[in-house]
């Protein structure tokens, strides 16, 4: 079996999944003077990817490995972990890709919900009082016996767990879905702080970690924060923050930097806490660049390419920021049914009025035989506008979604009038 560890062409990269996140990708770094392509991971939200050039499709290459084989990429960006299930994986780790995700013992960070708490413990880290419980009955005596409202989570993490995050805000809220839910992994309760969060997102390499951006995600469906947690956020603030101004990073991340350099932790990781009673804690850790805030910090970085392959390489880094690029908005359309996926609707045109003022990435969205485009889905596309302002940047954001139309589209209209600075409810 071969390697691609040695030397390969310089500037190249592919990315590993769909829709607006790998559109944002492939043109940012080709925009960078990469030559990118794609590995398009599902089955739908093809048509933005497709825009920018080469993409390779799942259903036509079950197995990567020869396309990475043959172009031997300096960089991979995955969307998500998903690639670590894959019946590929081993096959792909014995390449020793230059994967912008840590693996082996550094992915349980994502991966497993009760590591992340027990490595929080052992560094000093605050995390809510969680359990794990094998079944339901078992969760419904925790609650019972602590008198709490939960979070609740899958212990495994994955893009088709069984269970995706469910917010309750009542111990009654919790035990009315607790019987809602599958229990086939058990059920992982974590105990709910309020809604004063935030994020942070930074890049681990070489043993030190970068601090890039800190975020805010809009994650429930309707203005006001109101309506369920939707599957992925509606809206999305990200602030340039080296200096770790809101102390996320130092609070959250920076503890656990012995553990980084001895697991060779490098890629991305990203933090979300919560601010409970003046302290910051650990919701959960990501290890990805994250699907609405990294295409924004790529536009941020004035070498987003050399930043993203030398990381990959577990390599000394030296991000570079652009002048006036200090803020991003992102904003999401939603398409009919959203976030209530279950239900859907026919394929409606989508129009789009006038010469766009900033990024519009495509998600579940087609091109129609005469050229008009239509929505396909429940996520249509993302607005995203980097500014050297933050009221800027939201100005440009909503100046741009407003010219997208299509038959029961919806955007949220409050982004950054809540939640932001940080820690805010």
């Amino acid at each position: 079996m071969s390697s691609i560890s040695g030397p390969a062409p310089a500037g190249s990269a592919l990315i590993l999944g769909v829709g607006a996140f790998t559109q944002a990708l492939l043109r940012t770094l080709r925009d960078d003077g990469a030559r990118t392509s794609a590995y398009l991971t599902r089955d739908y939200a093809h048509h933005g990817p497709r825009l920018e050039g080469p993409c390779h499709d799942h259903r036509d290459l079950p197995n990567p490995c020869d396309l990475i084989r043959r172009e031997r990429p300096d960089v991979i960006i995955p969307m998500s972990i998903e690639w670590a299930l894959k019946p590929w994986t081993e096959e792909f780790l014995a390449l020793k890709p230059p994967l912008l995700c840590p693996t082996g013992e550094a992915l349980r960070l994502e991966r497993e919900r009760d590591f992340a708490r027990q490595l929080c413990g052992q560094y000093g880290v605050p995390f809510p009082r969680s359990w794990f419980a094998a079944n339901r009955a078992e969760a419904e005596a925790i609650v019972r016996r602590e008198g709490c409202a939960f979070v609740l989570k899958n212990p495994l993490c994955s893009p088709t767990s069984p269970i995706h995050t469910i917010v309750c805000e009542t111990p009654g809220d919790t035990l009315a879905w607790l019987p809602q839910v599958d229990d086939s992994e058990g059920i992982f309760l974590q105990e709910y702080l309020g809604r004063r969060e935030a994020g942070h997102i930074a890049l681990v390499s070489d043993g030190e970690v970068h601090s890039l951006v800190t975020n805010q995600e809009y994650k429930r469906a309707f203005d006001g924060n109101l309506g369920i947690v939707a599957g992925a956020p509606l809206g999305g603030l990200v602030e340039r923050d080296p200096e770790d101004r809101h102390g996320l990073a130092r609070a959250l991340l920076l503890p656990l930097q012995p553990w980084f350099r001895e697991v060779g932790y490098h890629g991305p990781v990203q933090v979300t806490g919560i601010l409970h009673e003046g302290r910051w804690h650990v919701l959960e850790y990501n290890v990805r660049l994250g699907v609405t805030s990294g295409p924004m910090i790529a536009r941020m970085l004035s070498n987003p390419f050399a930043t993203f392959a030398a990381c990959a390489r577990n390599a000394p880094l030296a991000p570079r920021w652009q002048e006036g690029r200090r803020f991003g908005c992102n904003l999401t359309l939603a398409g009919y049914g959203y976030p209530y996926t279950q239900l859907t609707g026919p394929r409606v045109p989508l129009f789009v009025e006038g010469q766009p003022t900033c990024d519009i990435w495509w998600q579940e969205v087609a091109a129609r035989a005469d050229g008009q485009l239509e929505a396909t889905g429940h996520r249509i596309a993302d607005v995203a506008a980097i500014a050297d302002t933050l009221d800027g940047a939201i100005t440009e954001a909503y100046s741009n979604i407003r010219r997208l139309r299509s038959l029961g589209s919806y955007h949220r209209t409050d982004v950054g009038q809540s939640l932001w600075p940080p820690g805010q409810a």
